[in-house]
């Protein structure tokens, strides 16, 4: 059986390669047990699936929250609009 493939960035994948080499093991036990022990408890998952769905949302919620931020900044737009409307009906309404 074939496991998933993994890219691992160059310092880590370094790193790990010389211990699983000083252990004589392959890198797939040692990213399995690193695995096993990051993950062992509910606290330590719960956190990593915090991060997680901070750093890369789950699918359709970045389209959500993009839709959001950008109804956002249109209806801000349109305060400012309104207001700079209102401030120049106000100094025309100084001059006679």
């Amino acid at each position: 059986m074939v496991g998933p493939a993994v890219s691992l960035p160059a310092k880590w994948d370094s790193f790990l390669r010389r211990l699983a080499s000083h252990h004589g093991i392959d890198l797939n036990a040692v990213i399995s047990e690193l695995c096993e022990w990051a993950f062992s408890d509910t606290e330590s998952q719960e956190q990593f699936r915090v991060w997680l769905n901070e750093a890369f949302p789950p699918s359709g919620e970045a389209e959500d929250e993009a839709r959001a931020a950008g109804e956002e900044a249109a209806e801000e737009e349109e305060e400012n609009e309104e207001e700079s409307e209102e401030e120049s009906h106000e100094h025309l309404d100084e001059f006679p």
